[in-house]
């Protein structure tokens, strides 16, 4: 599968963003779906996953203000990011993992999108 993510831009603190990953080839359904994001320097962090069986998991800094969502009819996964905060500036990834569960480990994921810059401004 080849994901290509996109949405992302600057935006003011306080406010959201919703990023998208369209999902080429078939069986979008049987894929667990992640948003990974990285500053410069930094190892590449954990935002949210979805399973196939939508199961979600979030960790503590995105529960409540991001939510990650899918629809398999258009082969895309969404991160919705709200209340963003200047320490939310990444560039963000999509992952996929086929039959998967909804695990923050990057090495559980087998195909990644290309990223895209999310910039919080103060």
């Amino acid at each position: 599968v080849q994901l290509q993510a996109s949405g992302g831009g600057l935006v003011q603190a306080g406010g959201s963003l919703r990023l998208s990953c369209a999902a080429s080839g078939r069986a979008f359904s049987t894929y667990s779906m992640a948003w990974f994001r990285q500053v410069a320097g930094r190892e590449r962090e954990h935002v949210a996953a979805l399973s196939w069986g939508n199961n979600t998991y979030y960790p503590d800094f995105a529960k409540g203000r991001f939510s990650i969502s899918r629809d398999n009819a258009k082969n895309t996964v969404y991160l919705q990011m709200n209340s963003l905060k200047p320490e939310d500036t990444a560039v963000y990834y999509c992952a996929a993992n086929q039959w998967g569960s909804s695990t923050s480990e990057i090495h559980d994921y087998e195909y990644w999108g290309q990223g895209t810059q999310v910039t919080v401004s103060s």
